[in-house]
């Protein structure tokens, strides 16, 4: 079967799939209200990761559930980890603390060797060892993987790692770093993207060793930081699949990671929609900046087109990534509309709850934040319509 026959025998849910999964979610989520959220804003990075939220996600399998059952996971397809991530984030919490080990995970588990899934994968899945920290942005290339700085170089023993990485979250709180490195210089290779690899990097053994991580203070609580390798030496095992493929093997991780955080943006749209109507509901007439109630109304029908859209979009590309489908530009459309709708589902929020939404009490500034957050990462709008310009519609580059 060719790819477009395939591409047409796709189908996928258009309501609300996976009910019992919603559900249990919503559920979970249920014990972790608001204020729960809301402390940990201004908290320092020893004491700002929701540890417990974490850790209530991990022993009801919700972060295992992408893990094949021979390790010890659920063995679901990507849709579900979607559903898992976007009732989160409608729920009024925050998956960003944990999401990366559902993608992170993914590249072990599709170019790891038989030893390392065997030997990492069921202990992520029992809550023995978390996959939270992805060591990509660097200071001075930013995301652009093909101009990374950070080297590895190989020794009898294995490799040395020297470089900086930045805005890289969760590494306090982490056991293992999926960390992109340079082995092989930029002038000795034909293709800016040959040359980069992949190394499962056992962060509890390189903090001895010369790796230093430092917390960024930053406006959404991320529990970001900056690392920086100094002659940190790590095993040849620690080396996923083929030494100079890593840029290959985290684009293919890439779509994946498109997919689940469009739906946690998803998510949030939904959480400020469903605060949008309840507000419409009770008020009658929208007072503050927000107009007439028949302007407001209006704007949230848009919204709700705006929200469906994107959702629609984003449940393709998941059908096509479960699929074994190429769904690059499905994958960074969907990123891209849901971006987009979450931050117009924001500001309308803002703008109709007015000085109201100033209130952290409110929990729409909160939410605002994170919505700005999650329209520009992990990858920009204009990166995105790079992308899109170029590999889809075949016009000249333009950067």
């Amino acid at each position: 079967m060719d790819q477009a026959v395939a591409t047409k025998s796709i189908m996928f849910s258009a309501g609300d799939d996976y009910p019992e999964l919603r559900e249990g979610v919503r559920e979970l989520c249920r014990r972790f209200p608001t204020k729960y959220w809301r402390d940990l804003e201004g908290q320092p990075p020893s004491s700002s990761y929701p540890t417990e939220f974490v850790k209530a996600l991990t022993d009801a399998g919700y972060l295992s559930a992408l893990i094949p059952k021979e390790y010890g996971g659920w063995g679901m397809p990507i849709r579900a980890g979607s559903v898992i991530l976007e009732t989160i984030h409608r729920s009024g919490g925050a998956a960003g603390a944990c999401h990366a080990q559902m993608y992170t995970m993914g590249t072990v588990l599709r170019h790891g060797s038989s030893e390392q899934k065997a030997h990492y994968l069921p202990q992520i899945a029992k809550g023995e060892l978390r996959l939270q920290a992805f060591g990509v942005t660097e200071p001075t290339t930013g995301s652009d993987t093909t101009q990374l700085k950070t080297r590895a170089v190989r020794t009898n023993e294995g490799y040395v790692v020297n470089g900086q990485k930045v805005w890289i979250s969760r590494a306090a709180h982490s056991d293992l770093m999926l960390l992109l490195a340079r082995t092989t210089p930029s002038d000795q290779v034909k293709r800016r993207s040959d040359g980069v690899s992949v190394f499962l990097v056992d962060m509890r053994e390189a903090k001895k060793n010369g790796m230093e991580i430092r917390p960024i203070d930053a406006m959404v609580n991320h529990n970001t930081t900056e690392i920086f390798f100094s002659n940190v030496p790590i095993p040849a095992s620690s080396l996923i699949g083929e030494e100079g493929l890593g840029f290959r093997y985290i684009l293919d991780g890439m779509n994946a990671e498109r997919c689940l955080v469009s739906t946690e943006a998803i998510g949030n749209a939904w959480y400020f929609f469903d605060k949008l109507v309840a507000y419409a509901r009770e008020n009658g007439v929208a007072g503050h900046a927000a107009g007439s109630a028949g302007a407001l109304n209006l704007a949230v029908a848009r919204l709700y087109a705006q929200i469906r859209s994107a959702d629609l979009m984003v449940r393709k590309a998941t059908a096509m990534f479960d699929a074994k489908l190429p769904c690059g530009a499905e994958a960074n459309v969907g990123k891209y509309l849901s971006g987009e709708a979450v931050w117009a589902a924001s500001n309308l929020c803002f703008t109709a709850f007015g000085i109201d939404a100033l209130d952290p009490l409110m929990d729409v500034e909160r939410k605002w934040r994170d919505t700005r957050m999650s329209r520009n990462s992990p990858v920009s709008p204009n990166m995105i319509k790079n992308f899109i310009g170029q590999h889809v519609l075949n016009l000249p580059r333009s950067y």
